[in-house]
């Protein structure tokens, strides 16, 4: 015969609150996952479906992209030692390492200029002409020529997870990017002239493939970059946009 005897305690209003409370944290983080995580893997098929072919170019690939193919080792290094998390992206700098570049940048007389997209609800936007810091505005990166002049006028902005988007916020500004279409419009105001281009094209390239930023002076081009998937670095989806009419003073 035992001496001792253990009996459990029982307190099922205990143990219930104990389940509940651990099925509520395993759904929470699920939910979570999902939010963060929905809107990188939705873009990759989009992009896979719609934007690698849904959009073709006037410019013959030969012929419009030959100087940006030649001075595509001249603009980027070709070892980069620095790692995409120790890199500080909201430096115009760092996306495209200034060390590295070797394109002569015009003096321009303009040092900045509003950009509005309709569909998009951004409403003049500030862009600096050679500036850096993309917290506070968005960035002609390399600046050869201005908008309405022959050449390829390239502008960098942020973007991020839809859920954290604000038109007014330049660290999220281009987070809906990737929902133009052919034949959107873009505004861009300089002084007192407005300057309304078409979009043409949209493509997603890896971050090293630079020839994007070169120049084609049979025309007047626009050139948006910003980073994709949503909220990451891995790659950069550009949007190519043409002049289509210039509106004169407003």
């Amino acid at each position: 015969m035992a001496l001792y005897a253990y009996k459990k305690n029982l307190n099922p209003r205990k143990d219930k609150i104990v389940k509940q409370v651990s099925k509520f944290s395993i759904i929470a983080g699920i939910v979570l996952m999902l939010w963060a995580f929905y809107p990188v893997v939705s873009f990759e098929v989009y992009s896979k479906l719609f934007i690698t072919n849904g959009f073709s170019t006037p410019i013959p690939p030969e012929s419009g992209r030959e100087q940006a193919n030649n001075n595509e080792g001249l603009i980027l290094g070709q070892n980069i030692s620095d790692s995409n998390n120790l890199r500080d992206f909201t430096k115009a700098s760092a996306w495209f390492p200034s060390s590295s570049i070797a394109i002569d940048q015009k003096a321009l007389n303009v040092k900045q200029y509003l950009l509005s997209i309709p569909k998009l609800n951004i409403e003049e936007a500030k862009v600096l002409v050679g500036g850096d810091d993309l917290k506070k505005s968005l960035i002609q990166f390399v600046p050869t020529s201005l908008p309405g002049e022959n050449g390829n006028v390239v502008i960098l902005g942020h973007s991020t997870l839809p859920q954290l988007y604000d038109t007014k916020d330049y660290k999220t500004i281009f987070t809906y990017l990737p929902s133009l279409n052919k034949g959107d419009t873009i505004n861009i105001t300089v002084g007192n002239e407005n300057y309304k281009y078409e979009v043409f094209e949209m493509f997603v390239v890896k971050p090293d493939k630079v020839s994007v930023l070169g120049q084609n002076f049979d025309d007047s081009y626009l050139t948006l970059i910003t980073c994709v998937p949503p909220g990451t670095y891995w790659n950069r989806l550009v949007v190519r946009a043409k002049l289509i009419n210039t509106l004169g003073e407003l």
